[in-house]
């Protein structure tokens, strides 16, 4: 998607008008993180870095938006800084498709305050997006297991941001989407079927059936449930799919998209199999989600492909990662942000955030933040409870925060949606199955070295009133 540095929020701009007057070439370091796991999950999935660093390395303000920008009273000096704007700063980030966790730091920018401050939203705007449709999509695909899921929420998306969906929806496990700009765009499978007004345009459904396997006799899957899913749809699948095998090809599925999705899937498969159809599979769609999935498949439901729409897409119920870009460090003095809700406190410095690895290479089931410079953490102290702690002492230390983008510019190779996704399930392979639990997860520990809380406790007491 064609981005342009106005793709920001004006406050943005009018502080950066500010910085531009007073400090110029004030450097800071902004922390990416997000505070809760959407969904009640004990784990979320990162998702949308690719497509951040692409779009900072060719980030800038048109002509027309320099112009448009006039009106808000810019003066023309930052307006003609802005005319040259580009991002020159250095991003440490967590990879794409990495499990993350709450209330530690994702990934973090170092540059040019005004840089900055400028491209938060944008980043704001993808990552906690993509890590929140990536997250419900994992949650999905743990609940189908090993069967096909197809993205089909485009049309119920909200606006373009299906494109980004169908992308995240990948990463988190997805087999494929309808999609058809995003699956060219990022070398996604794409698939479809047939709408209840293909059927409803002829006057005979068998006749609507033939048509279609006739000029589309490859992957071809019928929508059954038009006027009746057993009594019509099915019997009329059936009749096709023999004509089919005459000429030597194979109906590939048959899809349901109302009623009990189990009962009906469960009668579909027997008549199938009493038909000597038993290659033909069953599509289901319809208001899906992983507690809709997981039911069907404890009730037995002879499903192969799930159909997820809007329940992905719009990532229902939470519909909103709460991810935050906090400042942390200033010209190389720390900052700090204060609230009356202690989940709110910000951590100061620039950091690193390492993964405890048991002697198996499972996650141990905590991360610990600390100074960047501290290296190797012997303990972790709970962020506000001064009788927690945790010895790390013997668990194998992964830093998790690597250089992605220094100058502008990567410094990584890019990856692939599929690579990610491998990624992925990699590590989610590493989790403990008590922290991928629907119901009542384990709460991942996440820590603080001794050094880094005595420096944020100093600040608290610094700036408190």
């Amino acid at each position: 998607m064609n981005i342009t540095a106005t793709y920001t929020d004006l406050y943005q701009l009018t502080m950066a008008q500010v910085y531009f007057n007073t400090k110029p070439d004030g450097r800071a370091v902004f922390d990416y993180y997000f505070r809760h796991n959407p969904f009640n999950s004990g784990y979320s999935i990162f998702a949308g870095l690719e497509d951040v660093l692409d779009i900072l390395e060719t980030l800038e303000f048109s002509p027309s938006d320099l112009s448009y920008l006039q009106q808000f009273g810019f003066e023309s000096d930052f307006l003609e800084y802005l005319k040259n704007f580009r991002f020159t700063g250095t991003i440490f980030s967590s990879k794409e498709g990495d499990v993350v966790f709450p209330n530690r730091p994702i990934l973090q920018v170092e540059s040019n305050i005004i840089e900055a401050q400028i491209i938060e939203t944008v980043l704001l705007n993808i990552l906690n997006f993509q890590t929140l449709i990536a997250t419900k999509a994992s949650r999905i695909r743990r609940s189908a297991k090993d069967e096909v899921l197809l993205d089909m929420g485009l049309r119920r998306a909200h606006a373009t941001g299906g494109y980004y969906a169908s992308r995240a929806a990948a990463i988190g496990g997805f087999d494929g989407t309808s999609n058809v700009k995003t699956a060219e765009d990022y070398n996604i499978p794409c698939s479809g079927t047939m709408a209840h007004s293909f059927i409803q345009s002829y006057k005979d459904e068998l006749e609507a059936f033939r048509d279609f396997a006739r000029i589309r006799p490859k992957n071809c899957v019928l929508l059954i449930d038009t006027y009746d899913s057993l009594k019509s749809g099915l019997p009329n699948a059936i009749t096709v799919a023999k004509e089919m095998e005459i000429k030597g090809e194979r109906l590939l599925g048959v899809r349901l998209d109302s009623g009990d999705l189990a009962y009906l899937s469960k009668k579909t498969r027997t008549i199938l199999d009493d038909s000597n159809l038993g290659y033909v599979q069953i599509v289901a769609s319809n208001q899906l989600d992983e507690y809709v999935i997981k039911s069907l498949k404890e009730q037995g439901a002879p499903i192969d492909i799930f159909g997820v729409g809007t329940n992905l897409v719009t990532g229902k119920p939470d519909a909103a990662l709460d991810g935050v870009y906090k400042l942390s460090e200033y010209n190389g003095d720390p900052r700090i942000k204060l609230s009356e809700n202690i989940i709110k406190v910000s951590l100061p410095y620039k950091k690193q955030v390492y993964r405890m690895l048991d002697s198996n290479g499972m996650f141990y089931g905590a991360d610990a933040i600390a100074m960047f410079t501290e290296g190797k953490v012997t303990k972790i102290k709970h962020p506000f409870d001064a009788t927690k702690g945790l010895d790390l002492s013997s668990y194998t230390h992964e830093p998790l925060l690597e250089k992605v983008m220094e100058n502008g510019k990567r410094v990584v190779a890019p990856r692939s949606v599929t690579e990610i996704s491998k990624y992925s399930q990699s590590r989610l392979d590493q989790l403990p199955n008590e922290y991928k639990r629907f119901q009542n997860p384990h709460i991942y520990k996440i820590g603080l070295s001794i050094e880094l809380k005595q420096e944020r406790d100093k600040l608290v007491q610094e700036h408190k009133f």
